[in-house]
C-alpha cells in the first residue's frame, strides 16, 4: 500500500487541527452569542451560498432532514448549550468522541452488525475514561454538562447511521443540503428559549472575533474540513487517512490549555488516555489484522 505524500498528510493534519481547535473557537463565540442562535448561524452559513454550487445528493429528503436535525440540533445545538458554562472545551473535544462507541452500539442494534471482541474492549476503555471524568465533575465541568455532551455524541452517532443509509454520496454536498433542515428549528428554539432580547443583545455585542468564530465553524470546520477530508479519502486508502482523526481531541485539549488556560491535571490526562486508547484500538486493530494476512 503506497503511503500518501507529505503534502497530503499535512493537509490531513490541517483538517484535524481545524476540527480540534474548533472547541476553543466555540468558546470564543459563546462569549457573546446565545448557544442556539450560534448554532443557527453556523448552519445557515454552511447552507448558503454553498448550496448554489453543489447539486443535491440523490437521497430522499427525509434522509437529509433526519441528518440535519440530528447533527444540527441534537449534536451541535446541545454541544453549544453544554459548553455555555457546563463543560470545558478540552473535555468537550474528548467526550464528544464517544460518538464512535455509540455508533458501534447503534450499528449492532439497527444495522444488525456484529460487535467484535476488540470493539468490546474499546467500549470498556471508553466507558472507563468517561467514568474517570464523572468522578471529577465540579468546577468547569458539571454532571449536566457531561450528560449533555454524551447526548450530543449519541445524536452524532445516530446521524452516522442515517448517513450510512444514504449510501455512497458526495459528503460535502450531503452536509450542505442537510444543513437547511437544522436552521428553522434552531431559530425557533432560540426565540422560544433564549428570547428576542438575548438574541438582539448577542448580535449587537458580537465583535469581529465572534463573527470570525462563526465563519470558522461554517467555512473552516464544515466546508473546508469535509471537502479536504473527502478529497483525501478519494485518493488514498481509509487506513492511511482515518487514523489521523485520533488527533482531534489532542488538538482540542492542547489548544484549550494553551489559549484558555484550561488545567490538565493527572485525572484528565488519564481519562484522555483511556478514551484515546479505546478509539485507537477500534480504528487500528482491524487494519493491523489485515496487514498480518
Amino acid at each position: 500500500m503506497a503511503h500518501p505524500p507529505w503534502r497530503h498528510l499535512l493537509l490531513a493534519l490541517a483538517v484535524v487541527a481545524v476540527w480540534g481547535t474548533n472547541f476553543v473557537v466555540i468558546k470564543v463565540a459563546l462569549a457573546h452569542l446565545p448557544p442556539l442562535l450560534f448554532a443557527a448561524l453556523r448552519f445557515a452559513l454552511a447552507f448558503f451560498p454553498a448550496v448554489l454550487l453543489l447539486p443535491r445528493p440523490p437521497v430522499p429528503w427525509r434522509n437529509l432532514a433526519a441528518y440535519g436535525l440530528l447533527i444540527g440540533v441534537g449534536n451541535f445545538g446541545v454541544l453549544y448549550l453544554a459548553m455555555k458554562g457546563n463543560i470545558s472545551p478540552g473535555l468537550a473535544s474528548l467526550v464528544i468522541q464517544t460518538q464512535v462507541f455509540f455508533t458501534i452500539v447503534l450499528a449492532m442494534r439497527v444495522a444488525r452488525e456484529r460487535v467484535q471482541g476488540f470493539q468490546w474492549v474499546a467500549l470498556v476503555l471508553g466507558a472507563a475514561g468517561i467514568g474517570v471524568i464523572a468522578l471529577h465533575t465540579g468546577g468547569d465541568t458539571t454532571v449536566l454538562g457531561l450528560a449533555m455532551v454524551l447526548g450530543a455524541a449519541f445524536c452524532w452517532a445516530s446521524g452516522n447511521i442515517v448517513a450510512k443509509q444514504a449510501g455512497q454520496v458526495n459528503m460535502l454536498a450531503y452536509v450542505v443540503w442537510s444543513s437547511a433542515a437544522a436552521v428553522p428549528p434552531l431559530v425557533l428554539m432560540s426565540l422560544v428559549f433564549e428570547g428576542w432580547p438575548a438574541i438582539e443583545a448577542g448580535l449587537v455585542q458580537a465583535d469581529a472575533a465572534t463573527w470570525a468564530a462563526v465563519l470558522w465553524q461554517s467555512l473552516g470546520n464544515t466546508l473546508f474540513g469535509y471537502a479536504a477530508w473527502g478529497w483525501l479519502l478519494a485518493r488514498h486508502p481509509a487506513a492511511s487517512i482515518s487514523p489521523m482523526a485520533l488527533l482531534v481531541p489532542v488538538f482540542g485539549m492542547a489548544s484549550s490549555g494553551w489559549w484558555l488556560g484550561e488545567a490538565l491535571p493527572a485525572w484528565k490526562l488519564g481519562a484522555a488516555s483511556l478514551i484515546l486508547c479505546g478509539l485507537a484500538l477500534n480504528v487500528l486493530w482491524p487494519r493491523w489484522r489485515t496487514a498480518q494476512k
